[in-house]
């Protein structure tokens, strides 16, 4: 089967020999693929836009998780429900497209546009759409600043390393989650809203989470404990993972979600900040149909 699909690339990787390779050997296959490459900030909103208006269905992300949720939020807030995205994992963390086992070879990657794509949600949180994961607190602001250099050495170490780092530096938010039949109020170091399970380079939040149930998992890291049980619980995954492992996270599996603040807080959402002092949360059902592989574990 021909397929027509339209590839929007993040500029850093326009000289990647392995996209070149693999969209050629893809058109040598009979299928048709454009192809443009984003330069500044609302490229690839424009580029979803010229996309639509030339009639193609598939597109096809080729980044990181923020390219991803800049391409997923555009098609979510045109309004089409005909469209299907696939994923070239180009990104430092590739969070979402390693949790849905996304192969990293270009050519094995790009061939998933020839399956057929299954329906999956989508979270809205205030007027902004993410595939994967929101993220907040304390947490957000280790990932965020521990380096690459770092990360490539010590892998998930990294993170419980410069949390420890800058453990004098812990404040903890406070806010109220509720939406009639869960609720929690108090202080917390992290937060996660899982559509996907991982976010931070590898760190699961949200290691049960699927992506077509209808369902956000929620997990919560309360403030009151040991900070540096905290701080391990939050960047340890391997203990996380350990099963014989009672967790520290407050978790909950919920459709929709209010999350209210005191002061305005940052919500990461799959790269971009969102800053509020409430968060109307919500899983669109079925919104976005994605192009996964046959044995995918996101999906239930």
């Amino acid at each position: 089967m021909t397929t027509h699909s339209f590839l929007i690339l993040h500029g850093k990787q326009a000289a990647n020999e392995a996209v070149r390779n693999a969209v050629m050997k893809w058109r040598e296959q009979g299928h048709h693929i454009a192809v443009r490459v984003t330069w500044e900030g609302g490229d690839a909103e424009r580029y979803v836009q010229e996309a639509l208006d030339a009639d193609y269905r598939t597109l096809i992300a080729g980044g990181g998780d923020g390219s991803i949720r800049d391409i997923a939020h555009a098609m979510l807030a045109s309004g089409r429900d005909d469209l299907s995205l696939a994923i070239l994992p180009l990104g430092t963390a590739n969070d979402f497209a390693t949790a849905a086992g996304i192969p990293q070879d270009m050519e094995e990657a790009l061939s998933l546009v020839g399956r057929q794509a299954s329906p999956c949600d989508a979270v809205r949180i205030n007027d902004h759409y993410f595939l994967n994961m929101a993220t907040g607190g304390f947490g957000t602001e280790v990932t965020t600043q521990t380096s690459e250099e770092l990360k490539n050495l010590l892998g998930g170490a990294a993170y419980f390393l410069t949390g420890l780092s800058k453990f004098t530096e812990i404040t903890a938010a406070k806010g109220r989650f509720s939406n009639g039949d869960f609720e929690w109020e108090g202080e917390f170091l992290a937060a996660g809203l899982g559509n996907g399970r991982q976010a931070g380079g590898g760190q699961q939040l949200c290691p049960d989470a699927v992506i077509n149930d209808g369902l956000l998992d929620v997990a919560i890291l309360p403030a009151d404990m040991d900070l540096l049980a905290g701080v391990r619980e939050l960047f340890d995954s391997e203990a996380r993972q350990d099963p014989d492992h009672e967790g520290l996270f407050v978790r909950a599996r919920v459709a929709s979600l209010t999350v209210e603040t005191p002061s305005a807080m940052h919500f990461n959402l799959d790269g971009e900040p969102l800053k509020d002092t409430r968060f109307e949360v919500a899983v669109v059902r079925d919104r976005i149909s994605l192009h996964l592989p046959e044995d995918c574990p996101l999906l239930g």
